[in-house]
């Protein structure tokens, strides 16, 4: 007992009161998990002893295979906290040389704070700034600490606002939080990987318990006989019963370590409040909410839209494209409105994180301290030569196989990724239509077979010809017997009448509205137009807009009594391209 007084008043004088209670907690909290595991491990060895002291030979061969069974899941739960580490984050490490006016910023703020300053500064491609620090002596002795800073956030944020998100991160550094995470996660790591396990082993005893008793059902309809019904209620039980504990177990943890975690945010949003101000802090919280939510968008619907035809933006417009959509005016505007309306609070006890609405009210809710942000520059400004900083973290974050994707300007991409996306949309309708016997890709007035006489690589070659032939087919009252061979849901199988045509038809007319796309551009020579505003839209020459023209046409075409004039009237008035179009470029 004097020794563990003696400890604890060591782990004081190392640090702070909260610190040190923080730390108990956390070595409790692990500790907990082991005696889990020795109880349960102690109760699989006594079932053993037990059956070789007064069970036959046999039997205690059998207990010994299931204990053993059973155990395995304990032991690569109990070997996690040595084996498991947090992967490095990706990123670009930035010397003070390189980015002396960043890393004057941070250090400055660093000395406000009253914490010693991060020893490297890493960018990295998320909307997230985080601190981690090399801790020792499970967290009572401080390391080598490391800050990371998204390179979204310099580039949608003022310099008030990222010096409040710094000053957020350096007060975790103050707190000595982050040298408390090692153990917080590794411990939450055990239990997990344990919990895991028993579900591995679960399922893998149901899968098999399933695929057995369907063989037996399949050979039972072979042989004439009646089949029972799959039933796998009692496969994996054992696995199950020794997982519950565990998942108790691991709830328990989860919910501890994230309250604890919340506390965490809110004290380091008032060190922030303190230092960068209540309202840099405050409109920093939200601009970061929208900003995350815009950053998502883009990549989903700009940067990331080629991949499926392996094409990338230009070089340093991956991250730097953001740009684009943050300044675009009707953008702006969307973005203002939800600037003003934070997302809804989350009352789950897993978050680790308190909602960011409570957030912003807690910080407005301080005194005014005279700090109102004055207009300044974006925080991007912060860094020497921030488009070649653009490009290196490029070479950083992406694979190698991304980087050996054929880089184009964003018109150029969005025209070749929609029309990639188009031919997609369009397989399944062309598949049905080849299904009925129309060749896909035959040009018209071509005997059946015969390959299109088209440049390599032109996948889309025959479009018109696909889109004739099946209006041909439609005219001829055979429309429904193409849709019927489209891919269908399980529901959609078991329909029929109008209930099948009503489950078809989105598929239909989406397939119709992409052939009829592909036509367009085959044709007449019609591309897919940029706009950092709404959606890409596919336009003829002259900037002729004629997608609604088009729906409603495919619409006449797909309804329950088909109407192909109009979609034959609008492809009959296109001008016809004076020559090929560019296939590498569509």
């Amino acid at each position: 007992m004097i020794l563990l007084h003696d400890f604890f008043l060591y782990v004081g004088g190392l640090c702070p009161v909260g610190t040190s209670l923080r730390a108990l907690r956390a070595l409790v909290l692990l500790a907990g998990f082991y005696l889990l595991v020795l109880a349960v491990l102690g109760v699989l060895v006594g079932a053993v002893v037990a059956a070789w002291i007064w069970a036959s030979l046999a039997v205690a061969l059998k207990v010994g295979v299931v204990v053993a069974l059973l155990g395995f899941p304990l032991l690569r739960g109990v070997f996690a906290l040595g084996a498991s580490e947090r992967g490095g984050v990706a990123g670009l490490p930035v010397t003070e040389d390189e980015q002396p006016e960043l890393w004057r910023a941070v250090r400055s703020l660093a000395e406000r704070s009253g914490t010693r300053a991060p020893d490297e500064i890493v960018l990295i491609g998320e909307v997230n700034a985080a601190v981690s620090e090399d801790s020792r002596l499970l967290g009572l002795l401080p390391g080598r600490r490391r800050l990371y800073v998204g390179v979204p956030l310099l580039i949608g944020l003022t310099e008030p606002q990222l010096h409040s998100i710094l000053v957020h991160e350096l007060g975790h550094y103050g707190n000595a939080d982050t040298r408390l995470a090692g153990i917080t996660l590794r411990g939450r790591d055990c239990v997990l990987r344990t919990v895991e396990a028993f579900r591995e082993r679960e399922r893998h005893r149901i899968d098999k318990a399933r695929s057995r008793q369907e063989k037996a059902a399949a050979k039972a309809v072979q042989r004439g006989k009646p089949t029972k019904e799959v039933n796998t209620r009692g496969a994996g039980f054992g696995y199950r019963v020794m997982g519950r504990p565990f998942q108790a177990y691991a709830r328990f943890y989860l919910r501890a370590t994230h309250s604890v975690g919340r506390q965490q945010e809110l004290a380091a949003d008032r060190v922030a409040a303190t230092v960068a101000g209540r309202d840099a802090t405050a409109s920093a919280l939200r601009e970061t909410a929208v900003l995350d939510a815009a950053h998502d968008f883009y990549l989903a619907r700009y940067a990331m839209v080629g991949v499926q035809a392996g094409l990338l933006p230009p070089r340093g417009e991956l991250f730097g494209g953001l740009r684009h959509l943050l300044t675009d005016p009707e953008r702006r505007s969307g973005l203002a409105e939800m600037r003003d309306e934070l997302p809804p609070d989350e009352a789950s006890p897993y978050d680790s994180h308190p909602p960011v609405a409570e957030r912003v009210r807690l910080i407005e809710a301080l005194p005014d301290d005279g700090l109102a942000a004055p207009p300044s520059r974006p925080a991007l400004a912060l860094l020497c030569d921030a488009e070649q900083v653009l490009r290196e973290l490029e070479a950083v974050v992406l694979t190698p196989e991304a980087q050996e994707m054929e880089r184009v300007d964003w018109p150029e991409l969005t025209h070749r990724a929609m029309h990639t996306l188009a031919e997609s949309a369009a397989e399944p309708l062309r598949t049905a239509l080849a299904s009925e016997g129309r060749p896909v890709g035959t040009p018209a007035g071509m005997p059946a077979g015969t390959p299109p006489c088209t440049p390599a690589g032109a996948s889309s070659a025959g479009a018109s010809a696909d889109l004739t032939a099946l209006l041909d087919a439609t005219d001829e009252g055979r429309l429904w017997l193409i849709a019927d061979r489209l891919p269908k849901s399980p529901e959609a199988a078991r329909a029929s009448g109008r209930a099948a045509r009503e489950f078809l038809r989105p598929a239909l007319e989406s397939g119709m509205d992409r052939l009829t796309e592909l036509a367009l551009v085959e044709r007449a020579g019609a591309r897919w137009a940029l706009s950092w505003s709404e959606r890409a839209r596919l336009r003829l020459p002259g900037d002729e807009d004629v997608e609604e023209a088009l729906t409603a046409a495919v619409r006449a075409a797909s309804a329950a009594e088909p109407d192909t004039g109009p979609l034959r009237a609008l492809l009959a008035h296109l001008p016809q391209a004076a020559a090929p179009p560019d296939r590498r470029a569509s």
